[in-house]
């Protein structure tokens, strides 16, 4: 009866025992809720620092602010930048953040992408600006302004289409478009591949890469062609280059762009 007594005595000390344990080992809801908050905050704040850094480390980089005081100021005002043809044939070298390339524009390919791009490398347009949609293997974008009050001033300045007589193919540089005729605007695109399914939806190539396409691999593509994991055409356009150096610091630019063989251009880049 006393070992009966003393096996029930021990039983009970175990389960009160084990039952004490559970409870001191069932963690406090007002420390959870306390140990999230925290976590939280400290989230919060590690994603503001991230965000400061981020122009910072675009800054050190080279990119660009393009403010007011920086920009020609005939790209405010369109209709003066576009007046005149180009001539028949010209080079244009672009400086850019990873090195330099030179393109070759021919009238005969496409008159109307000709003179537009002529026009807008003389406004000096494309200084500052980034090649916001760099694919590889397909192709590389610019052509946004880096101050919003002159992306404005183009938005509706759109040219006519031109017959399509070359092909997409790797070099070439051409307008980019809507899937809506006539919807030319500032944009351009290096092909980096053959994209010649461009060809029968219309994109005709103004000219090609003749110098540094080395150069033009280069450009930093790790941010895809555009949302959720790369730049928002619609928000680069109403911010400008700031957007970009908060959230995508590491694209790269044009630095200057000078036509060959014009004298004032050249003493421009130098």
């Amino acid at each position: 009866m006393k070992t009966q007594l003393l096996i029930a005595t021990l039983l009970l000390a175990l389960v009160a025992a084990t039952g004490c344990e559970k409870k001191a080992s069932k963690p406090d809801e007002n420390s959870v809720a306390e140990q999230k908050a925290d976590t939280e905050e400290k989230g919060s704040e590690d994603k503001a620092e991230e965000k400061a850094e981020a122009p910072a480390e675009a800054e050190a980089a080279g990119l660009p602010t393009m403010g007011d005081d920086k920009i020609n100021p005939l790209l405010l005002t369109p209709a003066e930048v576009t007046k005149g043809e180009a001539p028949a044939s010209f080079q244009a070298k672009f400086i850019t953040s990873q090195g330099d390339f030179t393109v070759e524009f021919k009238r005969e390919w496409a008159p109307l992408g000709a003179d537009r791009a002529y026009q807008l490398i003389k406004a000096d347009y494309y200084d500052g600006i980034s090649f916001f949609r760099v694919i590889p293997g397909f192709m590389a974008q610019f052509g946004i302004h880096a101050n919003p009050k002159v992306s404005a001033a183009w938005q509706n300045e759109r040219i006519n289409d031109d017959p399509v007589t070359q092909s997409n193919t790797r070099g070439m540089v051409t307008f980019a478009k809507t899937n809506m005729p006539n919807s030319r605007l500032t944009h351009l695109f290096i092909n980096y591949g053959n994209n010649v399914a461009l060809d029968k939806q219309g994109f005709a190539p103004v000219g090609k890469v003749v110098e540094g396409m080395e150069v033009v691999e280069k450009l930093y593509g790790g941010y895809g062609g555009g949302p959720p994991t790369g730049p928002n055409q619609g928000a680069l356009t109403a911010e400008g280059n700031p957007y970009l150096q908060q959230n995508f610091p590491k694209l790269d630019y044009i630095k200057d762009v000078v036509i060959l063989g014009d004298e004032k251009a050249e003493e421009k880049g130098e």
